[in-house]
């Protein structure tokens, strides 16, 4: 089966990737629990089980039943239609609010890639940065909730609840959360000049030193996480936002740019070429691609340490029967042993979950993410 990439976009190039579309892949979904409750009410109402004194003929009762039925079927049927059609209607749009190339971004493919050739149907990655990740977000707040239109976001996703004023959604209730793709640490990145934390630290607390450190932009899980890492290391920094982690990343390599929240994807090649310094981890544990760079508790930072994930989501009131069967479809993918030795080759590793439990873990995120934001005395934008 050969694919076929195209480029489409918002100034950014994204590529819709045309994966399996044989029968054999096209497992149609069954809306086995709407069906019975269907047919349940369905027989109740045939049975004429109305209150037998309205003073109504049996043949009027029995009419009216029939009324009540179409009824019922009428609001019904485009629910099971929906769910009984996805995801054979249309390519599926997956929205990455952060530029090709990033972690984010290439999890996304990675995943959904191997999902298109699951359910026989073609996935189209929309790059849409900007405005620390609420563009590309706000945009599947908005979509239809028919599965067609979904979500892949960082950690950035549960920041941003804190870090903005006025969002034109809600993190915690617009959403409906599939399932979690990958656990990706961040990797304090800096120019060669740096050789070790301590010099950078050592620098920020001269007399007069300006340090700039940079996120994928204002409010978003880079900018939460180099704040937590200059004030638990006890040096002033200042803030540069960048629409994804590549351009971020160029910054850093001609020495405009002191840190750059980078993850590890983003670093690891550019480690091994010496163009730049990887000097922390912020997961617990070391990398095993990167088995030299020391976690911030090691480093003696361990109040800096911070979980940096990747995840799926779809609009609220999107069919549950669609969100099981992609969180079905999601947790085959990750299982695969292709995709498991892509996303370990980003540094990270596989975060299959239940909706129920990304959801729960969704918004502990959110509180944890909000104290931290709070503690910074971040003023939200």
């Amino acid at each position: 089966m050969r694919h076929r990439i195209a480029h489409v976009g918002n100034r950014e190039p994204h590529a819709r990737r045309a994966v399996g579309t044989s029968a054999r892949h096209s497992v149609q979904p069954r809306p086995r629990a709407i069906s019975i409750t269907f047919w349940k009410i369905a027989s109740v109402v045939l049975s004429n089980r109305v209150p037998p004194n309205n003073g109504l003929s049996r043949g009027k009762r029995m009419f009216r039943s029939s009324i009540l039925v179409l009824a019922f079927l009428l609001l019904l049927s485009p629910i099971v239609a929906m769910a009984q059609e996805w995801p054979t209607k249309q390519p599926i749009k997956i929205v990455v609010p952060f530029t090709a190339g990033s972690a984010t971004d290439i999890t996304a493919r990675t995943v959904f890639d191997q999902v298109g050739k699951q359910v026989g149907q073609t996935f189209v990655i929309e790059n849409r940065g900007g405005a620390g990740t609420t563009l590309g977000s706000g945009a599947v707040a908005k979509a239809d909730p028919d599965g067609y239109t979904l979500l892949v976001n960082s950690t950035s996703h549960v920041v941003v609840a804190s870090t903005y004023a006025k969002l034109p959604f809600s993190v915690a209730d617009d959403f409906v959360a599939v399932s979690g793709l990958a656990d990706i640490p961040f990797v304090v990145t800096t120019p060669t000049r740096y050789k070790t934390l301590k010099d950078l630290i050592d620098a920020g607390k001269k007399p007069g030193s300006a340090i700039l450190y940079g996120s994928a932009g204002a409010g978003s899980s880079g900018h939460l996480f180099m704040d937590l890492l200059s004030r638990t290391a006890g040096f002033p920094a200042s803030h540069v936002p960048f629409r994804g982690t590549p351009e971020g990343m160029t910054e850093l390599i001609a020495g405009r740019l002191d840190i750059y929240a980078a993850p590890a994807v983003n670093a690891i090649s550019l480690t091994r070429d010496g163009k730049i310094s990887s000097l922390a981890v912020s997961s617990r544990k070391r990398l095993p691609l990167m088995p030299d760079v020391l976690t911030l508790a090691e480093a003696g930072l361990p109040a800096a340490e911070y979980l940096f994930w990747v995840g799926a989501f779809a609009p609220a009131k999107t069919p549950k029967s669609i969100v099981d069967r992609l969180n079905r479809e999601i947790v085959a993918a990750l299982g695969v042993k292709e995709v498991a030795k892509k996303i370990i080759a980003l540094g990270g590793v596989p975060m299959p979950m239940t909706p129920a439990e990304f959801d729960s873990f969704v918004r502990k995120q959110i509180v944890v993410n909000a104290e931290i934001a709070k503690a910074s005395g971040y003023q939200p934008q």
